[in-house]
């Protein structure tokens, strides 16, 4: 194992390098007989993909995918399905001077002490361009489970930099470069241009969720359906802590609080995110994430060169003030992927099994 391949079942294997000449991925377990095209996918692609306005990094890519295999006439044929997003847009020369040198948080240092040779053109496999095929995988898992299921994954930002942002209707989402919930984002803008004028950056925070959800998706002890969610959102870079459901809200609950009480017209709270005893209790899947300030700035960082000497380093190029700005549909992808995975194995396991009980309501909203 090295790292590069996802899920078991479902496996979605990456590769590429932010300025190589393409990135993608191979998913091999997709079920046969589910009608896709480069359609279904796109639209994630063009949610996440840089260039989409000034708050992000002005590269130009169109992330166009291309389906080279596993689908014949329009419909899955349940062989390997691979993805190609060609890279149009590179500019290595902006990285020529700081390959002599570690950039501060990024993956510069741990790279070359590993391989012993690293690829500094854009942070080469370490780059957040390498999110892009996860997102494609995630279009395709997606569809396959909206349409066994319904389920629907949603994302949104609730805060950015030290500004919370309240959540007023999921429809406001979609209508601004940040993903935020609500109808007036002036003061995020305002807040992002002071940001970029003085060469810094910031982090973010991700609510990401999962509704109508089966009952029953997870396993016991260490394929727990909550642990594969966290495994899933650290894998996505610069994510540097995940809650679900309540997550660090939990411990200044009571247990006559957190507890989710059960009643004949379905549980009263959502404090466990939508998974009890790692299992999917058919609630809403509630995950939220914090991704770190972007470490590509303009401002000058000491740190050494490959000798070991003092120096200071600037990263010049196109980079996002805030990489949480376009990790909305990255979340979204990769909890996709988890819940694909499970369902594949409960189908494999468990699709015989007559439940004693009859599913409670998902929630009281």
């Amino acid at each position: 194992m090295s790292g590069n391949t996802f899920g078991t079942l479902f496996a979605v294997t990456n590769f590429g390098e932010s300025h190589g000449p393409a990135i993608g991925c191979v998913i091999d377990g997709c079920p046969p007989g589910m009608t896709l095209s480069a359609e279904d996918i796109q639209p994630d692609l063009d949610r996440r993909r840089p260039g989409t306005s000034r708050h992000v990094t002005q590269r130009q890519e169109e992330d166009k995918v291309e389906i080279l295999s596993g689908v014949y006439e329009g419909k899955t044929t349940g062989t390997p399905i691979g993805l190609l997003i060609r890279n149009t847009d590179q500019r290595s020369k902006d990285y020529s001077e700081i390959a002599q040198a570690f950039r501060p948080g990024h993956a510069d240092y741990t790279y070359l002490q590993k391989y012993g040779l690293r690829d500094p053109r854009g942070g080469g496999r370490a780059s957040a361009r390498l999110t892009a095929p996860m997102v494609a995988a995630g279009a395709v898992a997606k569809k396959w489970l909206a349409a066994k299921y319904g389920t629907v994954f949603r994302g949104c930002m609730q805060q950015i930099g030290d500004l919370p942002i309240a959540f007023e209707s999921w429809d406001h989402v979609h209508h601004n470069p940040f993903f935020a919930p609500v109808a007036d984002v002036a003061n995020l803008e305002a807040y992002m241009d002071i940001l970029r004028k003085a060469g810094d950056s910031c982090g973010a925070r991700i609510r990401v969720t999962a509704t109508n959800m089966p009952v029953g998706l997870g396993e016991p002890l260490f394929d727990k359906l909550d642990a594969d969610i966290a495994f899933a959102m650290m894998g996505i870079n610069a994510v540097k802590g995940v809650e679900i459901g309540a997550g660090f809200g939990s411990v200044t609950q009571r247990g006559t609080t957190h507890g989710d009480s059960l009643t004949p017209q379905g549980f009263r709270t959502n404090n466990a995110g939508g998974v009890l005893g790692g299992i999917s209790t058919g609630q809403d899947l509630e995950v939220s994430i914090a991704i770190k300030p972007t470490s590509s700035i303009i401002s000058p960082r000491e740190t050494i060169n490959l000798q070991g000497e003092a120096t200071e380093v600037i990263t010049k190029g196109r980079h996002d003030p805030c990489v949480g700005i376009r990790a909305t549909p990255i979340a979204e992808a990769m909890l996709a992927l988890v819940v694909m995975e499970h369902a594949l194995r409960h189908r494999a396991q468990n699709g015989d099994v007559v439940s004693p009980v009859a599913q409670i309501p998902a929630a009281r909203r």
